[in-house]
């Protein structure tokens, strides 16, 4: 495949995704992605991204669900089970 930002080549490799959620932060470690060797530039199959959605949604779920607040969630990325 190709980089839609700078047209290099893109290699399969694990990375980690990040994003802001109300007031805290939420880091999801060893995301299959698709990183371009020449500009750095990541991205996710259809699958990965929908997954990255249940996390974050799951992990958003919890933090309003606990006694004590937090301000970052660190979880590793897991595929369903089949």
């Amino acid at each position: 495949m190709e980089c839609f930002m700078c047209k290099g080549t893109l290699e399969d490799k694990v990375s980690a995704f990040m994003t802001e959620l109300d007031s805290y932060i939420v880091i999801v470690k060893n995301v299959p992605s698709q990183v371009c060797a020449q500009c750095g530039e990541v991205s996710y199959s259809n699958e990965v991204a929908r997954q990255l959605e249940k996390i974050v949604e799951t992990v958003k779920i919890a933090s309003c669900n606990a006694l004590a607040s937090t301000e970052i969630a660190v979880v590793n990325y897991a595929l369903p089970a089949a």
